[in-house]
């Protein structure tokens, strides 16, 4: 496997945890909670950008989606469930035998591939769709893996990115206060200094032809647990981009 944007502590972190990606309950709730979300703008983002009705049962049949760091395979699975063709990967092996086994007791058309960006670039293939989810704070190489992952988009394509910014509050809300404190998230989760400004992400999107079309932030009431949508860019976000 090509390893040039694979952090090893990282794979060796979720290699652990990978038994528990499908237990709500479990160390990723939030996760799960978050989906709920995001597949919510996802479909509508998508739908908006290729002129289709959201209104319909699988409004995304005929697209075909890449989920890069699928994990257990949370937002694969749903983008499928919402009629898209969905190809997963993850540099976890462990978790890309959950995530098929989870599809396939679920009979939903998910196809997995334990692999680097890297080796997806190489295959040749675009995709209409590019989820890159709560991914680039892992990665040992950004600016290196937004280049593959640019490389993945197809012309009339979009390509979406969640990550936490990176400032003071990013700091006491997702690291002292969601692993520390409030105990929501694993302690060593996260690492501050590889979270990115959205100014950053901006510019290695720009660089390798895409342009940013919306931004969003995403916040979390921590009394109810719920996520919801905001336009605060501080601490969570979400944005979309295109060529």
């Amino acid at each position: 496997m090509k390893t040039e944007t694979i952090e090893p502590r990282e794979v060796a972190y979720y290699d652990r945890l990978a038994e528990q990606w499908w237990d709500r309950q479990g160390k990723f709730w939030p996760l799960h909670r978050l989906n709920e979300l995001r597949v919510q703008y996802l479909r509508d983002s998508i739908c908006a950008h290729f002129g289709r009705s959201r209104q319909v049962e699988q409004p995304l049949a005929g697209i075909n989606v890449i989920d890069i760091g699928c994990g257990g395979g949370i937002l694969s699975e749903s983008m499928a469930m919402l009629g898209a063709t969905v190809q997963g990967i993850d540099v976890v092996e462990k978790s890309i035998n959950i995530a098929r086994q989870h599809s396939a007791d679920r009979n939903l058309p998910v196809t997995y591939a334990y692999a680097s960006v890297e080796e997806i670039v190489e295959r040749g293939t675009r995709y209409d769709v590019v989820l890159n989810m709560e991914v680039v704070e892992h990665v040992a190489d950004l600016p290196l893996f937004m280049s593959a992952c640019t490389s993945l988009v197809k012309a009339d394509g979009i390509m979406f990115v969640a990550t936490i910014n990176r400032n003071p509050l990013s700091w006491l809300f997702a690291i002292v206060g969601a692993e520390y404190i409030l105990g929501w998230l694993p302690r060593g989760t996260h690492s501050w200094s590889k979270f990115v400004q959205p100014g950053e992400l901006e510019r290695l999107l720009n660089l390798h032809g895409l342009n940013v079309t919306a931004a969003t932030g995403v916040s979390i009431n921590p009394v109810s647990r719920q996520f919801s949508l905001s336009n605060r860019l501080a601490v969570n976000y979400m944005i979309s981009a295109t060529p």
